[in-house]
């Protein structure tokens, strides 16, 4: 493998840790109703645990409501259930075929609280960046030992991983203190 194969295969492995992390973030509350808040909750359907995006379709009607209404009216009892469960503390009201989600504001604690979760999901997704440069340039030395590239070659891409982690760290930064700020101000 050459140092851009090798360089190149680490940053698509940050790139899918920060994707990774996108997608928890996500799942956090702010002021507004979104179908993300519940869309990767896992419903227990029919003895497999599926995500909710996948069993109905989940809307914001308004700022401080969500509507969720199942393809299958059987799996009303099965979301209802994993609502309930689930760590959002929020009582689903079924009328007929679809579920209602009314979503108190946020108390500012409780907005401390999930600044403090996002903050430790970015801390995540940074240990995952640093194993991620931690392996790339043990296999870019395996390389450099192995005699298949040179020297050179080696502390060029030595810098090409540190450039690649630099840049991953502060868009880890960048994106958990964008959704701080959505966070406390509601």
């Amino acid at each position: 493998m050459t140092v851009r194969d090798i360089t190149k295969e680490c940053e698509d492995k940050m790139a899918k840790a920060i994707a990774h992390m996108q997608e928890e973030l996500k799942g956090f509350r702010t002021g507004r109703a979104s179908p993300a808040l519940v869309e990767n909750l896992k419903v227990d359907y029919y003895g497999s645990p599926t995500p909710l995006r996948q069993l109905a379709s989940i809307s914001a009607p308004q700022a401080d409501m969500l509507v969720i209404k199942p393809y299958d009216a059987g799996a009303i009892p099965a979301i209802e259930k994993a609502i309930k469960t689930s760590e959002l503390s929020l009582a689903p009201i079924t009328e007929g075929k679809m579920i209602r989600l009314n979503l108190p504001p946020l108390s500012e604690e409780r907005r401390r609280q999930l600044v403090s979760q996002a903050k430790q999901v970015g801390e995540q997704a940074k240990v995952s960046i640093r194993n991620i440069r931690r392996d790339t340039l043990k296999h870019l030395e395996k390389q450099e030992k192995d005699k298949v590239i040179t020297e050179d070659d080696l502390e060029h891409g030595k810098k090409q991983v540190e450039d690649l982690t630099k840049r991953y760290t502060e868009k880890i930064d960048n994106l958990v203190a964008q959704k701080s700020r959505e966070i406390m101000e509601g």
